[in-house]
């Protein structure tokens, strides 16, 4: 330790005003200098470094023990088992989430391993840059054309900003944490060239890029890396719904970050991390966008009761495939359900109809719906099968299609219907429809055609398949047929030569929403029905059908059932 010098003696008023305003800036010069600390009441003067390096300690332990005494009791969470702080799951996220003070990437030095995940897993469309890459329309359009980076795609702020910090702390904080993709882009060549195209592949220890569910994703990344699912954490902006990913992803045990604006900013970041830091493990927990966070209900508490509850449909959305059920007193909340909860895939259900169902918790959303979903008058377990009242005829679904592609589907050989609308989106797979034949002839300049002689049919066996029975024809239901799995397809995908002989049309004409028809047989007899737009009831005499499409019962045909017909 050095002595300070005695300083000169000055008069009392002096003295006064040296010590007021020029010592203060004497000692802030040395502290910053990093070489000295001024010792209060001593005339010492002593190196800062072990100082700060005693503090860090001391604030290293009482971060430690925040994070391992206050998982429990710290938490973020919102009041109630379901979501109550938010209203939009696709809002974005407001300017003050980004302004609000929260901890740094220097601060989470210092947090310890055990505060840390073992795992930090990105989306990419709309998580890490912009705009998902279904959406470069003009760049599918053009043949082998690959998007490019900062110019057709971005990187958001925040994404580049927490990657160019985990790749400077080399050897530091994060060395112990790897980093993953997970995205389910059906564009996989594209996601591939833009990660090493923003030159980021490098920062990630495992890549999951296909098609399909998240689930597999990260069942691929825990048996790779060893890693439980409770030591993950996961940034994606679809929460929950069809293509809802964070809600499916958190019932693993992942905590899962709603990010619906991207990462635009690294508050976004930094937050999540502290709720690691104080998450309890509890499966099921999501980080809203506004760092509230969110426990949707086990999924051992889903199955409420196996009771059979009746109540009549109050509302019913048939081409949107859902409706709500009225059911209790008149404090009960009319009940949500949906097509697929249907018993039987041939059933009619109307508004006014009474119907016996049993009470679940939606294990995407965590709020209630009616499962089972059985109408009244198709019979249940304590009551016998109700008939129509006019027993020779039974409730259908039909859709309507103009030649020549009814005749063509009709024949068995167009095993693919497009559409740009939602027609079938809501009809589950193994869904049975009527095919009605429209009065007009499809204005396709005969391009369907050129598509089937494409695989060598003969002008010969492309007019028979263009023809119906005799007997057979416009405005009348011809067909039953049975539906697949409808999903969305780019163009690139519809123009696939296989693809456009299955639909009879060139990708450039298809619709992107692809149905399969996985079997059709013509009625026993045409039957004349007004057609309709969409997805539209009828009732046919039961004689028409073919034997083995209906669900028979103890009379042999199960009476209320429907089956779909298709009218174009």
């Amino acid at each position: 330790m050095v002595p300070l010098p005695s300083p000169p003696l000055l008069p009392p008023p002096l003295r006064r005003v040296s010590c007021v305003f020029i010592l203060p800036f004497v000692i802030v010069a040395a502290v910053a200098s990093g070489a000295f600390a001024f010792v209060p009441n001593s005339h010492d003067v002593v190196p800062l470094e072990p100082l700060l390096a005693a503090s860090r300690t001391m604030t290293a332990s009482r971060r430690h023990n925040i994070c391992t005494t206050s998982r429990s009791s710290s938490r973020v969470v919102n009041s109630g088992r379901t979501p109550t702080t938010r209203t939009d799951g696709t809002s974005r996220p407001t300017a003050s989430t980004c302004s609000s003070k929260s901890l740094s990437l220097d601060d989470s030095s210092l947090l310890d391993d055990s505060c840390l995940p073992q795992m930090i897993i990105f989306d990419l469309d709309n998580t890490l840059w912009t705009p998902e890459l279904y959406q470069l329309r003009s760049l599918q359009r053009q043949k082998n054309a690959m998007p490019r980076a900062g110019i057709d795609v971005d990187l958001f702020p925040g994404a580049r900003a927490v990657i160019d910090s985990i790749r400077s702390d080399e050897g530091g904080r994060w060395s112990n944490v790897r980093f993953a993709v997970a995205s389910r882009t059906k564009s996989v060549e594209w996601a591939h060239h833009l990660l090493d195209q923003f030159g980021i592949r490098d920062i990630f220890d495992h890549v999951e890029i296909f098609p399909g569910d998240k689930i597999a994703h990260f069942n691929n990344l825990r048996e790779k890396s060893g890693i439980p699912f409770e030591r993950m954490i996961f940034f994606d902006d679809a929460r929950h719904g069809r293509y809802g990913n964070c809600v499916p992803v958190s019932r693993l045990g992942v905590l899962s970050v709603h990010t619906p604006g991207g990462l635009h900013c690294e508050t976004i970041f930094h937050t999540a991390m502290e709720r690691f830091a104080t998450w309890d493990g509890r499966p099921s927990t999501v980080v809203e966008h506004d760092g509230s966070v969110t426990e949707l209900p086990h999924e051992e508490d889903d199955n409420l009761s196996n009771e059979r509850r009746t109540g009549k449909v109050a509302k019913f959305f048939d081409e949107r495939g859902f409706g709500f059920i009225r059911y209790g007193d008149r404090g009960t909340k009319d009940l949500f359900f949906h097509m697929r909860s249907l018993m039987s895939d041939t059933e009619v259900i109307d508004v006014g109809d009474e119907v016996s169902f049993v009470v679940r918790n939606d294990k995407k959303t965590g709020k209630k719906m009616a499962a089972e979903v059985q109408s009244v008058k198709a019979g249940s377990s304590d009551a016998e099968s109700v008939t129509n009242s006019d027993d020779n005829t039974v409730d259908m679904r039909v859709f309507s299609m103009n030649n020549p592609f009814a005749a063509l589907l009709a024949n068995g050989h167009k095993t693919l219907e497009t559409r740009n609308g939602t027609m079938f989106v809501p009809y589950p797979e193994g869904t049975k429809f009527l095919l009605h034949v429209g009065r007009r002839i499809y204005p396709d300049g005969d391009r369907h055609i050129d598509v089937m002689k494409s695989g060598g049919l003969s002008d010969a066996a492309i007019n028979k398949l263009k023809s119906l029975p005799q007997g057979y024809g416009r405005g009348q239901a011809v067909a039953i047929l049975e539906i697949g799995k409808t999903f969305e397809t780019t163009l690139a995908e519809r123009s696939e030569p296989d693809f456009q002989r299955r639909v009879c049309a060139f990708g450039e004409d298809s619709g992107r929403r692809a149905t399969e028809i996985r079997r059709v047989e013509y009625l026993k007899r045409p039957v004349r029905v007004s057609g309709q737009g969409g997805v539209f009831k009828a009732k046919i005499p039961r004689d028409a059908i073919p034997s083995g499409w209906l669900s028979e019962k103890k009379d042999g045909v199960s009476g209320g059932r429907v089956v779909y017909s298709i009218s174009g």
